[in-house]
């Protein structure tokens, strides 16, 4: 029940014929492009995640205690 190899042809040929070869190879360079940006922007965010998770992974004596010196009173 999938698609077979004569089914995909007749729709590259409909593209083909719609839009052209030199649109269609423009089209491809761009999609291309854009999938390596995206990658190579992944690829930074996993480099950057360690730094940052040292910031989640606080221990207890970083607490700073305090007292409170100005409560807000309820606004209803």
């Amino acid at each position: 029940m999938g698609i077979s190899i004569w089914q995909l042809l007749i729709i590259l040929a409909i593209v083909l014929l719609l839009f052209g070869a030199k649109r269609l190879r423009n089209v491809g360079g761009d999609l291309g492009a854009a999938i390596k940006g995206f990658r190579s922007a992944v690829k930074e965010g996993e480099e950057e995640a360690p730094a940052d998770s040292t910031k989640l992974n606080k221990k207890d004596d970083d607490v700073i205690e305090g007292e409170v010196t100005h409560k807000e009173k309820d606004k209803a």
